[in-house]
């Protein structure tokens, strides 16, 4: 395997499925089977889980609420996905634990570096919930927070299309897309593959991102392996 720590970003989107809303048992089930694929091999698993299909923040403060409180909500949220996703895997037979930024000790962990690094030394999967506990700060950013300070290999961006294009690829046919980029390319031409806080700390720390497509079965276990698919950001 390539990558034997991976921190995997997956949108909060892409636990609906095919709904417009919530979270899709079934997307939950296929999530944990590919995760349980890539971990049977030993490879150690980190998870962050945006909150779209419940609340973004940023959406709430377009609306006229308070930023930071809607930023609260969203956070809010990632935990219920998280918890959504820790049941995923747990059924599938595999150790998982959520650890969040923000201290609620009746539902899950307190977010420890040093023990969630124990965790995954252990062969558990951790999933960081509740961003970096701060509003403001994306959970594309708190992903690559977390992959730097559990000293992943790569942070691997799960999505609905196979990579990063110039344009949308879902609303024009002739995208086209790249199987290479560097960051400053990606910050210079704007092309959201997340948040220019997210690209500069990773550039900043030479991590490598990896977006590929999530949907089709397998990819999860390919991108670990250093099969080319997706686009690759580097220095």
């Amino acid at each position: 395997m390539k990558y034997r720590r991976i921190l995997l970003k997956i949108s909060g989107e892409a636990l609906m499925g095919e709904g417009s809303y919530g979270i899709s048992p079934d997307m939950i089930h296929f999530v944990a089977g590919e995760i349980k694929a890539v971990h049977e091999r030993g490879v150690q698993l980190a998870l962050v889980i945006g909150a779209g299909n419940i609340f973004r923040g940023v959406a709430g403060a377009a609306g006229g609420m308070d930023r930071g409180s809607a930023d609260n909500m969203g956070m809010l949220a990632t935990v219920i996905n998280s918890l959504a996703m820790q049941d995923g895997l747990q059924k599938a037979g595999i150790p998982a634990h959520v650890m969040s930024a923000i201290t609620m000790r009746n539902v899950c962990e307190p977010y420890v570096r040093t023990r969630a690094i124990s965790y995954l030394n252990e062969g558990h999967v951790v999933i960081f919930a509740a961003g970096t506990g701060n509003p403001y700060f994306t959970t594309d950013t708190a992903g690559v927070l977390r992959a730097l300070e559990i000293q992943a290999d790569v942070i691997m961006k799960a999505t609905r299309v196979d990579g990063v294009y110039d344009r949308d690829p879902e609303k024009d046919s002739g995208a086209i897309r790249f199987g290479r980029l560097n960051y400053t390319k990606v910050l210079q031409d704007e092309l959201r593959v997340m948040d220019a806080a997210g690209i500069s700390l990773a550039r900043d720390n030479d991590l490598p991102i990896l977006v590929f497509n999530m949907k089709v079965p397998g990819n999860i276990n390919r991108a670990s392996e250093g099969e080319e698919i997706g686009t690759l950001i580097t220095g």
